[in-house]
């Protein structure tokens, strides 16, 4: 696919997708994003485990999450459309937030993942959605609690107390901490709106 020609220059796929991903990640120049997928990996695959979730699906989903760090910010939209992906008004805004669609096409195109759970997971990292699958709460709570910042995460503590009750606890957690700051925020994802809404919801906030 002509969106991926340059990324495959000088890159050989051994089929192992932690392999395969670090490879690609460093090839490029993005050993800290290659660092934090490995540390999302194996934090997928621990609460995987811990909620009765596939942990290599899981594991697979943490690797390649962030994968289309490969391509620089300011070409995310024209590769987003390249690629058919549709378009949110807030991330042609925000561009740096469509990341979590390209990886999920990478993941399929490149990768050769069909998992459909893994690959949703994936679509929805960053923002979580409304009615999210445990492998989606998963991978979602496993980058917040591996965050790709320096430093530790101010609402890590409530987090992770929260994991003593369910996944659902644990995302809202993060979701709550955006929101309550989305005065702040450039955007304010659809999609994270929703989750928000859902979990408050579902457990009855």
């Amino acid at each position: 696919m002509e969106a991926y020609a340059l990324l495959r220059e000088g890159w050989s796929r051994v089929h192992d997708v932690a392999v395969d991903a670090e490879s690609l990640l460093h090839l490029h120049g993005f050993e800290h994003t290659a660092s934090h997928s490995k540390r999302v990996a194996e934090e997928a695959a621990r609460l995987a485990t811990r909620f009765d979730v596939e942990p290599l699906g899981a594991r697979t989903a943490g690797y390649l999450h962030d994968i289309s760090a490969v391509f620089p910010n300011h070409q995310r939209i024209a590769i987003a459309e390249k690629l058919c992906i549709e378009i949110l008004p807030e991330e042609y805004v925000f561009p740096m937030i469509i990341h979590q669609k390209i990886s999920k096409a990478m993941a399929c195109d490149l990768f050769s993942i069909q998992d459909e759970a893994v690959l949703n997971a994936i679509e929805c990292h960053t923002t979580l959605k409304a009615q999210p699958s445990r492998m989606d709460l998963v991978l979602f709570v496993a980058d917040k609690i591996e965050w790709d910042q320096t430093g530790t995460p101010p609402y890590l503590h409530a987090l992770l107390s929260a994991l003593d009750k369910s996944l659902e606890h644990a995302a809202l957690v993060y979701l709550t901490y955006l929101w309550e700051q989305r005065e702040k925020l450039r955007v304010v994802h659809p999609w994270l709106i929703e989750a928000y809404r859902y979990l408050c919801q579902t457990i009855h906030v």
